[in-house]
């Protein structure tokens, strides 16, 4: 009998917990998709932010709009903790980086927040596209975030293009322009380069050329097609002098040979008999060789 309650018991604590589970996940899948207010400091930054760069300024102008009229969009997180109360939980930001920074600007203790059930990959994967479409983010901040797709979450670039609704041309493109060195970037976002300004560097294998042309196309104001043009006439002017040095070489190497089988020949003929006489002089515009062979008179 005493056996008996014992497991009446038992089964009656695993139905409780079995219950207390189901509800709580009940309870998770209710809150996915609606919007919940949350604290910021519950709120984490999220590691594949690609967003290097933050206007000062512009958060600013962010913070003030939300103070008049609030925030509009919410933000988008993921748990990390497994609290059944969103107030209790630990969240990680997906998307609304500047919406986050200017409500601590404007020391607000809550946001409201959209929560998504997504894994590590997919939080990335998400934070990563929302910023390569956000128009603000610079040239090699998309790269880079593309690049990371690419090359930690194992995307081709075709998959990248399909999520992006772009071509793979066009992401080939972008990623083309991370061969630059930092100190390359850094000049080009400074003087208002464009993308294609960056691409039209990467004719030139020297970076000591490449950085003579971003100070050029900026100091001279000189759109796209004048940059290539002046890049394309440093590579034939580069190209001509690769070809005449050994051009030069070849001709040096044929007057040796040639002067070699002159003094050969006069040899040949001195040991003939023959009273051969020879003048080799250097004049300004070559060298000048005079062989003289005396009559067969004078000879004798």
């Amino acid at each position: 009998m005493i056996f008996t309650k014992k497991s009446e018991m038992n089964a009656m604590e695993k139905r409780s917990a079995e219950l207390d589970r189901r509800e709580s996940e009940l309870a998770k899948k209710a809150e996915y998709g609606t919007i919940h207010m949350v604290a910021l400091d519950r709120i984490c930054p999220n590691p594949a932010q690609p967003r290097k760069i933050f206007d000062d300024d512009a958060i600013l102008r962010l913070a003030d709009s939300i103070r008049q009229f609030g925030i509009l969009q919410p933000l988008s997180v993921r748990r990390l903790t497994s609290d059944a109360s969103p107030s209790g939980a630990l969240f990680e930001l997906i998307t609304g980086e500047r919406r986050l920074r200017a409500s601590r600007v404007l020391g607000l203790r809550e946001v409201p927040c959209i929560i998504l059930d997504a894994d590590n990959h997919t939080s990335a994967e998400l934070a990563i596209i929302e910023n390569i479409q956000r128009e603000d983010l610079n040239m090699f901040e998309q790269a880079s975030a593309i690049a990371l797709l690419i090359d930690i979450y194992g995307l081709t670039q075709e998959q990248v293009a399909r999520r992006l609704s772009t071509s793979q041309s066009c992401v080939a493109n972008k990623l083309r322009i991370l061969r630059l060195t930092p100190r390359e970037r850094d000049m080009i976002l400074r003087l208002g380069l464009t993308e294609r300004h960056a691409r039209a560097l990467l004719k030139l294998e020297s970076a000591e050329q490449r950085i003579r042309v971003i100070e050029r196309a900026a100091a001279k104001k000189m759109n796209v097609a004048a940059t290539e043009e002046y890049i394309d006439r440093m590579l034939d002017d580069r190209k001509a002098v690769q070809e005449d040095k050994p051009r030069r070489k070849l001709v040096l190497k044929d007057i040796r040979l040639f002067y070699n089988t002159i003094d050969r020949a006069v040899e040949i003929v001195k040991a003939a008999g023959i009273p051969v006489t020879t003048d080799k002089r250097e004049e300004k515009d070559g060298v000048k060789f005079v062989i003289t062979i005396p009559h067969a008179g004078e000879s004798a």
